[in-house]
């Protein structure tokens, strides 16, 4: 019988519940999923594939796997919010540092070579076979997404100082935006159609999502502070939209494949340039028309 030392056995033991807590998050994905569905038998096919490699090390181990459990009610939770497509994408991220482990003990274990090619290019090819709706309609959710940011940062931003008062601010925002965001949905379903699109609605409604949705997130500041609060609410409705551009850029170029830095300060250098010009404008308008509130 093989000995091990203890640092070895760690590594072994890491990497058989590590496979093993990805065997249940598959699995729980995959439950989640109809009979039928094509993406249930891929994350399935997956499902035992992890369990198969945590069996592996199991036979060096002699030991159970230990589930993390905490780490799959993680992922459940994060796949209710984003999508089983941003979830397994976001998980395989992770597989970069045990693909490194395993390259480290390859020469102990040959077999860890094989787990390490299946992990690289098999999982991919099966993530690769993934068709999610949502991700089909990215484009109009960043259309929506980005004209509210925009439009909404520098309207917000122009009335705080013009008005002065964060419910004024508040109502003539959501006003603004609510007749945006029709506009926007008649906008990108016309838009769709002309480009025959299948379905052309589905479009428009995540386009009207994502814009009343930004909308509300932010004038949110403008009703919680008090009337004379309007600098507090302005610089909480900045932090909103850094944060919204964040988690969206973040979940656009994890679920598809694209660079997030870039992205994420070219969005937050135009809706925070446009805020400034925007207030600039009211503090010009306000002065020149002496108008009071």
């Amino acid at each position: 019988m093989t000995t091990y030392d203890q640092k070895t056995m760690d590594v072994l033991r890491k990497m058989q519940d590590g496979e093993m807590t990805e065997h249940y998050v598959y699995s729980a994905l995959a439950n989640r999923l109809k009979e039928g569905d094509p993406n249930k038998a891929i994350l399935l096919k997956i499902a035992n594939e992890e369990k198969g490699h945590s069996n592996l090390w199991k036979r060096h181990t002699k030991t159970e796997a230990k589930v993390n459990h905490v780490r799959i009610a993680w992922f459940k939770a994060i796949s209710r919010i984003f999508g089983f497509t941003f979830t397994l994408k976001l998980m395989e991220k992770g597989e970069d540092q045990a693909n490194d482990i395993y390259q480290d003990i390859a020469k102990t274990f040959p077999e860890a070579t094989r787990v390490a090619e299946d992990e690289q290019s098999h999982e991919k090819d099966l993530l690769g076979m993934l068709d999610e709706e949502r991700l089909r309609y990215v484009g109009s959710m960043v259309l929506g997404l980005n004209d509210a940011l925009v439009e909404l940062t520098g309207t917000l931003a122009g009335l705080s100082f013009a008005l002065q008062n964060t419910k004024i601010i508040a109502l003539s925002g959501l006003i603004t935006g609510i007749s945006a965001t029709l506009s926007m949905m008649s906008s990108e379903y016309l838009s769709a159609r002309s480009e025959g699109a299948e379905h052309p609605l589905k479009a428009a409604s995540y386009t009207g999502i994502m814009y009343i949705a930004a909308v509300v997130m932010l004038v949110l500041p403008y009703l919680i502070f008090p009337a004379n609060q309007y600098l507090y609410a302005l610089l909480s409705m900045l932090v909103i939209v850094i944060l919204i551009i964040f988690i969206f850029t973040y979940y656009v170029s994890v679920a598809q494949d694209l660079p997030f830095k870039k992205r994420f300060v070219e969005m937050a250098a135009i809706s925070l340039t446009v805020a400034t010009i925007a207030f600039i404008i009211g503090i010009i308008v306000k002065q020149f028309m002496g108008i009071e509130v």
